[in-house]
């Protein structure tokens, strides 16, 4: 698998993000976890959108 700069820092970003989110949920902070694992999907979202546009740009499409 062979993943672009961007790619990869997005799917860090978001694997941070459940490490963060588990590590304080197990802190005792359960609003602020539930909280930050909600990023997760939404990295990931953003990433998608990231590149579709990429896609577009090097296709040559507005």
């Amino acid at each position: 698998m062979n993943l672009s700069r961007s790619e990869f820092l997005f799917n860090m970003a978001a694997i941070i993000s459940l490490v963060a989110s588990i590590a304080i949920w197990f802190a005792g902070y359960e609003q602020a976890a539930i909280f930050i694992g909600l990023w997760v999907p939404s990295i990931l979202a953003w990433m998608n959108f990231a590149a579709i546009k990429e896609d577009r740009i090097n296709r040559g499409d507005k």
